[in-house]
């Protein structure tokens, strides 16, 4: 049995065939020219690179060998004034804590009335013993004159001049005497031993102090800056050796190198080293006897390698860098780190001069990645030309 199709069923048929033939060709021409026209690489090529990154070779540099250590800022001596007399009273007190003080000057004054009193009763006796002694001197001299004559025995003669002796005697002790009531007259002005600054005041007027502290005084108002010092590194110091302080507040005070102790404390393996510190103008006091501060000490100038400080990630601890090879792929590589100078530190262990080394965009990068190098692989010589001018 045959179906008859009728005319307008098989003409929507044949203009259907006619649309998916259409359909498929149009597909097998598209696909045919992106394969001719593909570039090497789109599909079918490796990997792509992860990150675009900069990167700097090691640079040489001289920078500062710098040793640094933390301590107490100190008075280079501390003298303690205190009283000579005893029960008498305080009656002036001239200076305060922080003042200035020259050799010699007035710092407080006891009552001396009673002083002076026995400074004359002790001039009056030494003066009657002198002339006692003159008088006993002279008889001893007429008896020697006569005991030739044989008017005096030797017994007479002897007695004589024993008197003379012993008179002259009591004579000194009194003229001592006197010298002693002198001394305490004067010891009732307390004066500064040495030029410097008053840095602790007890004297208190109407006190009646016996050999107690009234003062104390920073010798020439030198401060020294004394810290601690790991042995091994003692060695490399020599005295002169430029030092740098950190007063607080941003300050840095400049130093030298006064001493290093002989000895090392066995319980901490340090040794003391004694930095002089500059005596401050009037009114600009940068540091104070007692503050904690932290240094360094110049050793010396040598030369090393060094990258920006971007360049270093710290992972677990330890420092790392990562290096692109020639592969541009890049390898993360364990370094030591020594001195820092400005935005540069040294790298010490794992590097050689001619490796490659990403100094930007490393923190997003893990071992064996693949990188686009986006700068040239020449290092900047401004930084060695600012260590070096340093």
């Amino acid at each position: 049995m045959k179906l008859a199709i009728k005319p307008e069923h098989k003409k929507r048929y044949l203009i259907g065939s006619a649309l998916v033939l259409a359909l498929i060709l149009l597909v097998v021409v598209t696909r045919g020219g992106k394969k001719a026209d593909e570039p090497a690489g789109s599909e079918n090529a490796g990997p792509q690179p992860s990150l675009s990154v900069s990167v700097e070779m090691p640079l040489p540099m001289r920078m500062s060998q710098r040793i640094s250590a933390n301590g107490n800022i100190e008075a280079w001596q501390e003298a303690v004034i205190g009283a000579n007399v005893s029960g008498l009273i305080l009656s002036d007190v001239k200076v305060n804590v922080g003042d200035v003080v020259k050799k010699g000057q007035v710092l407080a004054t006891f009552s001396s009335q009673t002083v002076a009193a026995d400074l004359e009763q002790s001039r009056a006796r030494a003066a009657e013993a002198e002339a006692s002694a003159l008088e006993a001197e002279a008889n001893a001299e007429r008896a020697q004159k006569v005991a030739d004559s044989g008017a005096l025995s030797a017994q007479q003669l002897n007695q004589y001049v024993t008197a003379a002796q012993t008179a002259r005697a009591r004579a000194k002790a009194q003229i001592a005497a006197e010298r002693a009531q002198a001394v305490r007259l004067s010891d009732t002005r307390v004066v500064a031993p040495d030029d410097g600054v008053i840095s602790s005041r007890t004297a208190t007027v109407g006190a009646v102090p016996s050999g107690n502290e009234l003062f104390r005084l920073i010798r020439q108002g030198r401060l020294e800056w004394r810290a601690e010092v790991p042995a091994p590194q003692l060695a490399l110091l020599k005295l002169g050796m430029p030092v740098r302080v950190d007063a607080g507040s941003g300050i840095m005070v400049a130093g030298k190198l006064r001493m290093v102790s002989p000895s090392v404390d066995p319980k901490t393996r340090n040794g003391i080293v004694y930095v002089d510190l500059p005596q401050p103008s009037a009114g600009q006091i940068q540091v104070r006897a007692g503050m904690f501060a932290a240094g360094e000490i110049e050793v010396g100038i040598s030369d090393g390698l060094t990258l920006p400080q971007s360049a270093v990630m710290v992972r677990d601890g330890y420092s790392y860098v990562f290096r692109v090879g020639a592969d541009n792929k890049v390898q993360q590589t364990k370094v030591s780190l020594g001195r820092r100078t400005d935005e540069r530190v040294e790298i010490l262990i794992g590097l050689n001069p001619s490796d490659r080394v990403v100094v930007s965009g490393g923190g997003f990068l893990t071992d064996g990645d693949l990188v686009r190098v986006v700068t040239p692989a020449s290092p900047d010589p401004a930084p060695a030309q600012a260590a070096v001018s340093k």
